[in-house]
């Protein structure tokens, strides 16, 4: 979403439901307080989950990277006003593979909905092999394809049905280019991370990846 139009369609929507979901399964592998740990977000957008992430956790820091400079003007905006998050957080704009991120440095690594954004879904996976330290935990959401464009139709009346035009057809694209979940296990078993990594189907819509890095 590089337009600044687009990003601010993005950023005033409602994503509260699935941000949240991807906050409970983050509880649910029972990350600790989380101390002192290093998080890397990968296609943090505007920045929201990266706040609830840290409003939750806060002992926590996180470096937080989206290939858009228009979603980060909008995360730059949204941190700044928040006493105690914004002397946590880095903000990187760059795209994977992205030489600025330390190797072998972080806890956790989290991404939600940048996996179908990617030509090559492997340069995320090598990502989350290169930049997680032994132990680390991994926890990746993204959109699942529908079986049928009719799903995919419904999908949107659904959830985007009063939503702006651009909303409605980045996500109806989104769902399109969505994998499922098979194909994210073939993704996995091709990096070498699926002894560490599973995926599971969270919602009607969205799959998650989890795991421990060994």
């Amino acid at each position: 979403m590089e337009e600044a139009g687009q990003a601010i369609a993005y950023a005033e929507a409602d994503f509260t439901e699935p941000n949240e979901l991807f906050l409970r399964l983050l509880a649910e592998q029972r990350p600790g307080e989380l101390s002192g740990a290093r998080a890397l977000d990968l296609g943090c957008g505007p920045a929201d989950i990266v706040i609830r992430f840290l409003r939750r956790y806060p002992q926590a820091y996180c470096d937080a990277l989206d290939g858009s400079e228009a979603m980060l003007d909008l995360a730059r905006r949204n941190i700044a006003a928040l006493p105690g998050i914004a002397d946590r957080v880095r903000l990187v704009c760059d795209k994977l593979p992205s030489p600025t991120l330390a190797q072998g440095a972080y806890d956790l690594i989290l991404s939600n909905s940048l996996l179908h954004h990617l030509h090559e879904p492997q340069v995320l996976w090598r990502t989350v092999r290169a930049c997680a330290k032994p132990g680390a935990l991994v926890l990746v959401m993204d959109l699942m394809r529908p079986a049928s464009a009719g799903w995919a139709a419904a999908l949107v009346e659904s959830y985007a049905g009063d939503a702006p035009d651009v909303l409605r057809r980045d996500f109806h694209n989104s769902l399109l280019a969505a994998f499922e979940p098979a194909e994210v296990t073939a993704q996995l078993r091709e990096a070498g991370l699926d002894p560490h990594l599973e995926v599971n189907v969270v919602s009607d819509r969205h799959l998650a990846v989890w795991g421990r890095i060994g």
